[in-house]
């Protein structure tokens, strides 16, 4: 199966200037064994299942809470059972390739 999410999260008690706190969870998500492309506006995460996905939402949450007392989280799915490596192959089907 492939999870597609595209999340975006910060904390919203910590004035304009987030980046020092999104940092820690680009950071993170560098770790994870799931393919990831950091984006201006948020964060793609290709996933086996929608609990990995979950997980890691639950694990960024994690790391701003340790710094804020609030978190602001959005985030999109595309849930294609059977299927691997989407966010390499939607990017070639609109090109063309």
């Amino acid at each position: 199966m492939s999870v597609i999410m595209e999340f975006a999260i910060f904390p919203i008690d910590k004035g304009e200037h987030v980046s020092q706190y999104v940092k820690k969870v680009v950071e993170m998500i560098d770790t994870l064994p799931c393919k990831s492309q950091l984006t201006p506006m948020g964060t793609i995460v290709e996933c086996d299942t929608m609990d990995e996905c979950l997980a890691v939402i639950s694990k960024a949450n994690a790391i701003l809470e340790q710094d804020a007392e609030r978190v602001y989280c959005t985030a999109t799915f595309d849930n294609k059972p059977g299927k691997k490596d989407q966010m390499e192959h939607k990017i070639k089907a609109v090109r063309g390739e």
